[in-house]
């Protein structure tokens, strides 16, 4: 009996991570948003076959929608629809959220970018976090950073 929790809690809920993200912009506040999603993309999402490295999240009418997310339709989808791998799809946010990003987006120059999708209670869920694009040498010096610190934990460990 006790194994089958284990089983549960093993398993991870993350379905996606966007580590170009990380790469390409700093990465500021985050948010998390349901996703209103149709049948067939739930299966595709249970199945892993998303990617979301070029995603990005655009305000329109008040409302949130997430673009350039592609979810790769199963060869098991059924016959009378005619599934959209391209789509925008529409993020499910609160009032007070939206009107966060719509100021940190118009008045303070950030872009909103999908850094991950994962389950939460049964339901997909994207973080979207408020970014800055990097410089090329930004991206030079983190990659510095990061180096430094991985030398420095190898030395420490074998001291």
């Amino acid at each position: 009996m006790s194994n089958s929790k284990k089983d549960k809690s093993s398993n991870s809920n993350t379905i996606v991570l966007n580590k170009k993200a990380r790469h390409d912009f700093t990465l500021g506040e985050r948010f998390e948003a349901g996703i209103m999603l149709q049948g067939w993309e739930v299966k595709s999402l249970r199945a892993k076959k998303v990617q979301i490295r070029d995603s990005y999240v655009f305000i329109k009418n008040n409302e949130a929608w997430l673009s350039s997310t592609v979810i790769t339709p199963l060869e098991t989808a059924s016959t009378h629809i005619h599934p959209e791998p391209q789509r925008m799809r529409k993020l499910l946010l609160h009032r007070d959220e939206i009107t966060k990003l719509i100021s940190a987006v118009e008045r303070k120059g950030y872009t909103l970018v999908a850094t991950a999708m994962y389950w939460k209670k049964g339901r997909a869920k994207l973080e979207i976090a408020l970014a800055k694009g990097k410089k090329e040498h930004d991206k030079r010096a983190s990659e510095k950073d990061r180096d430094w610190k991985r030398e420095k934990a190898r030395m420490l460990k074998s001291s």
